[in-house]
């Protein structure tokens, strides 16, 4: 009807001379564009179909300033009911907003245990291809200025502010956007530093410890299984085959087979140092808890693959970003180099989806 096939509708339809789309199921509640505005319902909507539905008008587009919805068939308490369990209000218990940021950094600055020419100096070698003892050289600095020149009442006051404003900036950048590049600058230097400075005498004596002990290197294995009998007819159950969830010899094959992929396109030109850890942290660990992210969980489960892959690929770069420290090689991979970013998503999605839509 339209002239061209239905893979093209996403792009076409931001052209000027369409206006309208009409939809059944598939652009229902998958379709993110930001140009919708008016709505026009003549189907029953309710539950998480109604806020699927209705919320593909709430993505924000220069010049739109509001929506409009007209419902031929669903009341309003209807929609109301259905939009109820999602909605929910969180008080902050003190306020939050950019002042207190410029307050946190002007007061951080004043104890001159660095300079913005250090945070600057450490954001160039840090994004850089140097070593991790190049842009650490920059953090040792400051935390020999930090144990040189303050009294130990000083020196809690600025891991103190030096953390608020790591949270504090890290939840309003979520919420607004900054035009001040300084402050994702100091956010990732500040972030490094207060985890260097040692430990005050009032701290946990036992912090750190963990991370001292690798235990990473050993991995569980199945080696038997056996039933146990008792005296006077009583018995155990013998212990079931498979121990973990799903089929552990798939997922095993599953896995080589991808890193063999991954060896075959990359291999020479990307390399870990500790590929087992690499591997399980990559292929095991961070795909885990992207499955077990409400708003993952609700896109795969709602919405099309397409919007799923997105969501996948969001929430998977934000638990990447949260293990920078320990895996900055990996992280640096994932962000500047496209094609191994691509393909370890569309085989990490692929891989989770499938088995998710099999289950």
């Amino acid at each position: 009807m339209n002239g061209f096939s239905g893979n093209q509708i996403t792009e076409v339809f931001k052209e000027d001379k369409y206006k309208f789309l009409i939809v059944a199921n598939k652009y229902q509640t998958g379709f993110d564009e930001p140009l919708l505005h008016t709505m026009y319902v003549d189907k029953i909507l309710s539950d998480v179909k109604a806020v699927q539905t209705l919320s593909r008008l709430n993505r924000s587009f220069e010049g739109k300033y509001d929506t409009f919805v007209l419902d031929f068939v669903n009341s309003a308490d209807e929609i109301q009911k259905a939009f109820e369990p999602y909605y929910k209000t969180t008080i902050l218990s003190e306020e939050t907003d950019s002042d207190r940021l410029h307050d946190l950094e002007d007061s951080l600055a004043n104890f001159q245990i660095y300079s913005s020419e250090d945070v600057q100096e450490f954001m160039t070698r840090f994004l850089s291809s140097e070593s991790r003892e190049n842009w650490e050289s920059v953090l040792d600095s400051c935390v020999e200025n930090y144990q040189n020149n303050f009294q130990e009442e000083e020196k809690i006051d600025f891991q103190n502010k030096g953390r608020s404003f790591v949270r504090n900036y890290q939840f309003l950048v979520q919420v607004k956007s900054f035009k001040n590049s300084y402050w994702e600058s100091l956010n990732a230097f500040l972030k490094l530093l207060v985890n260097k400075l040692p430990k005050l005498d009032n701290s946990d004596s036992s912090a750190g410890i963990i991370n001292s002990v690798d235990i990473e290197s050993y991995r569980i294995e199945l080696l038997g299984s056996q039933s146990i009998s008792l005296n006077r007819e009583n018995t155990l159950s013998p212990v079931a085959e498979n121990i973990v969830r799903g089929n552990s010899e798939n997922k095993s094959d599953k896995i080589s087979q991808i890193i063999q992929e991954f060896n075959n396109r990359f291999g020479g030109s990307i390399t870990w140092q500790n590929e087992d850890k690499v591997w399980k942290f990559l292929l095991e660990e961070l795909p885990e808890k992207v499955r077990k992210d409400g708003e993952y969980q609700n896109a795969r489960n709602y919405s099309d693959p397409q919007n799923a892959k997105l969501t996948f690929e969001n929430k998977f770069h934000q638990e990447l970003r949260r293990f920078i420290r320990e895996y900055i090689e990996e992280y640096r991979q994932f962000t500047d180099n496209k094609n191994f970013r691509e393909w370890l998503i569309n085989t990490l999605f692929n891989l989770e989806y499938n088995q998710n839509k099999t289950a």
